[in-house]
């Protein structure tokens, strides 16, 4: 007997999840710093261009697919490309991008974890730059608390999407998003008390051409891609929750906005403090864990402030992740027919497993010799697996499945059903077709060193 597909509680109840599941460490770690690296005001422009006209067809695109087989990413697939073993595959490499992101992206939102207690301790009072990149350093370090941190953050995934779809993905990516909101309008207040409000307003804002780089186009795009979370399979699970009378296009374009405002509040979070104290904002990966807390340490109510913060980063770490376990529980239930209590407990345990040499990268606790044959930790192997070739090629076999392969009549049943913006659609299948695939190709080729835009155009 087939099981009844659940669906979302509600309409706002979907909008929550889906915008919780992009409004990740993309949004709160990657976009401040990227941007920083970009010069600001113009980046920020090419990234907003980027998430409407780049982003939000494919987005549009996973949902309709989803919605339409209401399957799992591999079962959508199986359904819509007549069983083609190519176009199963690109299912599974969704599962897979999952599988391989939440493993290590666990190891990082432990860290947030981490943090938030020892933000508790103030353990940054009193200390100078290279004392605190000395503590960080120590932690990443610290084999067995590293560990630790890694499975209590994948204990907490489990413990969310065992209870499925309306009491457990559903509730707590509502209650998660919205304090997470409430907490950032919080700290944006608070930083627009700090002398450097100005000055970051101006960073992001304003446009300054003297800092442009033809390759920060291709950043922009890769940027938008990994904050609206596509190309792991994650709309497409949650598309296949969704009921008939959803209005997708019109849906995608407010979560688009919802995270494009959440980055933007982000960032005149974060710049404000590093221009109150005179530091660079091209401060890099390392900006949140090893720049920020020397900086809170300034802060008056630095304890209230460090610790909102870090709770922050562990809840936009869980609301995501949530969303790549889901895509292999789906999985599991559609294809073996398995409990979703089965399911969460084979998938989560096996995540964890797998995130062990993540966790021990930096400990040298296990493959010791990966830096020396790869030339890079097991950690940031994994980080640009997903990163540069999974990503972006899923979201590459997705736009090309629903452009020349999927059924128009399906395309465009599933576009105008329950929506009012069906005049909409031949434009979307134009970008579907041909803008976004030559986008995407040649995010593929730039990070993955086979294109060198800024040597193409003449700025290095």
């Amino acid at each position: 007997m087939t099981r009844q597909r659940e669906h979302w509680g509600t309409h706002l109840g979907f909008m929550l999840a889906a915008a919780g599941s992009a409004i990740g460490l993309g949004t709160l770690w990657k976009f401040p710093y990227v941007t920083g690296q970009n010069g600001g005001g113009l980046f920020v422009l090419i990234y907003i261009f980027c998430t409407f006209f780049i982003g939000i067809p494919v987005f549009i695109a996973e949902l309709i697919l989803g919605r339409r087989a209401q399957r799992g990413a591999v079962g959508i697939f199986i359904a819509l490309g007549h069983s083609s073993g190519l176009w199963k595959g690109v299912g599974w490499l969704g599962v897979l991008t999952s599988f391989i992101l939440i493993s290590y992206y666990s190891v990082v939102a432990g860290w947030g974890l981490n943090y938030t207690l020892m933000s508790l301790n103030q353990f940054y009072q009193g200390k100078s730059a290279q004392e605190i990149t000395a503590i960080f350093n120590t932690f990443v370090s610290s084999g067995d608390i590293v560990l630790f941190w890694h499975c209590l953050f994948m204990a907490l995934n489990i413990g969310v999407v065992y209870q499925g779809i309306r009491h457990g993905v559903e509730y707590w990516s509502k209650f998660m998003t919205m304090s997470l909101l409430a907490m950032l309008v919080v700290l944006l207040a608070y930083s627009f008390t700090l002398e450097g409000w100005g000055q970051a307003a101006h960073f992001l804002f304003f446009p300054d051409y003297s800092e442009f780089r033809p390759s920060g186009v291709i950043e922009a795009l890769g940027l938008a891609f990994f904050t609206l979370s596509l190309g792991q399979g994650i709309m497409l699970t949650y598309g296949s929750y969704m009921r008939s009378t959803e209005d997708i296009p019109k849906t995608a374009a407010i979560i688009g906005v919802m995270i494009i405002a959440v980055s933007l509040m982000a960032g005149m979070t974060i710049f404000p403090i590093i221009f109150s104290f005179g530091f660079e904002p091209a401060s890099g990966p390392g900006l949140v864990f090893q720049t920020l807390p020397l900086l809170f340490g300034q802060l008056p109510g630095a304890l209230l402030v460090s610790t909102l913060f870090f709770t922050l980063f562990s809840f936009t770490a869980l609301t995501s992740s949530i969303a790549m376990l889901e895509v292999l529980v789906a999985n599991f239930m559609d294809l073996e027919g398995w409990s979703r209590q089965k399911s969460v407990l084979v998938a989560g345990i096996g995540a964890l497993i797998f995130g062990i040499p993540s966790a021990l990268s930096f400990s040298g606790g296990i493959f010791n010799n990966w830096p020396a044959i790869y030339g890079k930790t097991f950690f940031d192997t994994m980080n640009d697996l997903v990163s540069i070739w999974m990503l972006p090629i899923g979201g590459l076999l997705t736009a090309l499945f629903v452009g020349w392969v999927l059924d128009k009549e399906i395309s465009r049943d599933e576009f105008i059903e329950g929506s009012t913006w069906g005049k909409l659609w031949k434009p979307w299948m134009f970008f579907m077709r041909w803008v976004t695939p030559v986008a995407i190709v040649a995010i593929i080729l730039q990070q993955a060193g086979f294109l060198d835009i800024d040597q193409l155009f003449g700025k290095v």
